[in-house]
């Protein structure tokens, strides 16, 4: 199986791409900035250059030829301001969703946030981001080329992962480590019958395996 992340050198994707290099798939990340190259290759994944806010829907297409899934775990990060929220956080995901359906690509999971909204208000940059957000995440739900699961953790933290979650279409606020969502995301891959579905994520009871078991084709 051929796994394709954007954002490939982000904090949950480098962790994704070891669990996932580990369970023996060939994994790709795409990556801007060529010296995270050697990041990528220490995790276990194929860097491949790409700027996602400037690259063609047909260019993305191709990087994604012949993979079998594809994962948006891209983002602008907590120091940019609202016109990246929309370049990144909104239109890079739609170019992706857009790029994986064009290549044929079924199962699509997209890494969003707990209250994305496209009818959120507010003027601040967070106010901008959970709008840039929610509009993705309404575009992948159209896709109907898409096998797609949305993944909205809670307040990501680095703390070690417990393996231990709670996921459910509604979960209530809480906080979740990066690791737990490294964790859940590598079993959303190996379970197809999560597709349609969008699910909140925080720390909690059950083990990762269960819980994602449990939502599957619900």
């Amino acid at each position: 199986m051929r796994i394709v992340i954007a954002g490939g050198h982000g904090r949950i994707a480098l962790r994704l791409e070891r669990l996932l290099a580990a369970r023996g798939y060939e994994v790709a990340g795409i990556v801007r900035d060529p010296e995270q190259g050697d990041d990528l290759r220490e995790a276990g994944a194929e860097p491949v250059l790409c700027d996602l806010e400037s690259a063609s829907v047909e260019h993305v297409a191709g990087i994604l030829q012949g993979a079998d899934v594809a994962v948006f775990a891209a983002g602008a990060g907590p120091g940019s301001g609202a016109v990246r929220k929309d370049t990144v956080d909104r239109g890079a995901a739609v170019l992706f969703a857009d790029a994986a359906e064009r290549a044929r690509v079924r199962r699509f999971l997209m890494v969003s946030t707990m209250g994305a909204d496209p009818r959120h208000e507010g003027d601040e940059v967070f106010d901008v981001y959970l709008r840039a957000k929610g509009d993705a995440d309404a575009h992948v739900q159209t896709r109907l080329g898409l096998e797609w699961t949305v993944l909205r953790p809670g307040r990501l933290t680095d703390d070690p992962g417990t393996g231990l979650v709670r996921l459910e279409a509604h979960t209530g606020r809480g906080s979740v480590s990066r690791d737990d969502v490294a964790a859940v995301l590598a079993e959303l891959v190996e379970t197809p019958a999560t597709a349609g579905l969008t699910l909140e994520l925080v720390s909690g009871s059950a083990p990762v395996p269960v819980a994602v078991k449990d939502v599957a084709g619900n």
